[in-house]
């Protein structure tokens, strides 16, 4: 198919299409940014980060018109849209506002007349981008990117070409020059070619096990570095002693915020069995009032996933789950009515080796297990093949953290739900990737780390 088709998934009608651009096109366009690399590498800091700081003024200027695009793209409800616009603004100003402290010369004292370790800029860096967060995904990586002197080129995904092409637009308002942002309207199997292209030195991708392999196969062939960041099936914790109106609203929030459709979304939850049933029954109701419906009414919870393919794969594992021995408490069923709409779901009392334990439930289902005591909870928690984010409950802030130090993934936080942060390094472990993004960690994995001694 020579088109990115945008398919409105509250209506299932097609809102647009974008021609793709031909294998030569998007080569000529790679080539492109890295004769931009060769003179932006050479501007100071203070330059780029006025136009950082330009491009943060757009996302603000902007907000209604691109959370409104992405809704229309994605299916995510309005009032999260406008949020990921906000925070979109949010990292570009740190980056701006950061980048010689993050990139600051690190002295080292030897025998040497002078030694220290510099960061030096690489190329260009493809990122492969999912839809869930069709701008913040982006910018979470091209920020830092643009800020240490490289230039960037992404491959989206093909239902948010829209949004692609506003970030490019938003780059060029911002002054960039040609080339250091480049939307690559490409379909998925254009990547190898585009990976293997001597232009390109590093690759970021932010999606499903199945990609990521993918890309880390070819780039790992072709001895590009990269950054995986891939699928989660966060397990939270909750504790005998937790504070189960606090726990449930977070949980409630945590498995229903982007429609379900996201890596560090609580999807498992772990509950001790003194308070299982009444976890479990406050958690069923707080689900239960979630209120589905058009991602632009300002008073829904929760829209349409993204596309009915999606919804129709999960639903397949909800089924499955169920036949596996899980207890369907809440949802399960396709709404009659046009759109890629599922209920809020919870399956109770599942067990490893059952779908909705072992895999990841990309979707507004949640999986409820009960634990008879903490060492077993942290048991079952760690019981994954993906490690991206975690958490635990309880009023007892110490053991929180005792526990929260033995979670296996990237991420743990006690009473609240993981985010991702630029002050913070973000990424995950085992099947969930490799590598990290933000903060100090995530800015200094596509850079020329170089010693420099003086005698």
């Amino acid at each position: 198919m020579n088109k990115a088709i945008t398919i409105n998934p509250a209506t299932e009608e097609e809102v647009a299409s974008y021609t793709r651009i031909s294998s030569k096109e998007a080569k000529e366009k790679v080539a492109n940014a890295n004769k931009a690399y060769k003179s932006w590498k050479k501007t100071s800091f203070e330059e780029r980060s006025k136009l950082m700081n330009k491009l943060a003024t757009i996302f603000e200027e902007n907000k209604e018109a691109y959370a409104q695009l992405a809704t229309q793209e994605m299916g995510k409800i309005i009032e999260q849209s406008r949020s990921e616009i906000e925070k979109c603004a949010k990292i570009c100003k740190y980056y701006a506002d950061n980048i010689q402290e993050l990139l600051a010369d690190e002295v080292i004292i030897t025998e040497a007349k002078k030694s220290y370790v510099t960061f030096q800029p690489l190329g260009v860096t493809l990122a492969v981008m999912p839809w869930n967060f069709p701008f913040y995904q982006v910018i979470r990586f091209a920020a830092p990117a643009v800020m240490t002197g490289n230039t960037g080129v992404l491959k989206h995904a093909s239902n948010v070409q829209g949004c692609a092409f506003a970030l490019e637009d938003a780059f060029t308002k911002a002054g960039f020059p040609e080339g250091v942002f480049t939307n690559l309207n490409v379909a998925s199997d254009e990547i190898k070619a585009i990976i293997e292209d001597k232009n390109i030195i590093a690759v970021t991708l932010t999606g499903s096990e199945p990609a990521g392999r993918s890309v880390a196969k070819i780039a790992g062939e072709n001895l590009k570095k990269t950054v995986l960041e891939l699928g989660g099936s966060d397990a939270y914790i909750i504790l005998e002693d937790a504070d189960l109106e606090k726990a449930t609203d977070l949980s409630t929030y945590g498995r229903m915020q982007n429609n379900g459709q996201t890596c560090i979304a609580a999807k498992r939850f772990i509950v001790l069995e003194e308070i299982y049933d009444d976890f479990l029954k406050l958690f069923t109701q707080k689900m239960k009032d979630a209120k589905m419906g058009v991602p632009t009414d300002e008073d829904v919870y929760y829209g349409p996933m993204a596309r009915v393919d999606l919804r129709d794969e999960l639903h397949e594992q909800v089924e499955k789950t169920v036949k596996e021995g899980g207890k369907l408490v809440l949802g399960g069923e396709i709404p009659k009515r046009k759109g890629a709409y599922y209920p809020a779901t919870i399956i109770a009392d599942l067990k490893p080796g059952m779908t909705g334990f072992d895999e990841e439930l990309f979707g507004p289902v949640a999986s409820v297990i009960k634990a008879k005591d903490e060492n077993e909870a942290i048991e079952l928690a760690n019981n994954s093949s993906f490690g991206l984010g975690s958490g635990v409950f309880t009023k007892n802030i110490k053991r929180g953290e005792k526990v929260a130090l033995q979670l296996e993934a990237g991420n743990s936080f006690v009473n609240k739900l993981v985010v991702s942060d630029p002050r913070m390094p973000f990424g995950g472990i085992k099947n969930s990737g490799y590598g990290r993004e933000l903060s100090t960690y995530g800015i200094r994995e596509f850079v020329n780390t170089k010693s420099i001694w003086i005698h």
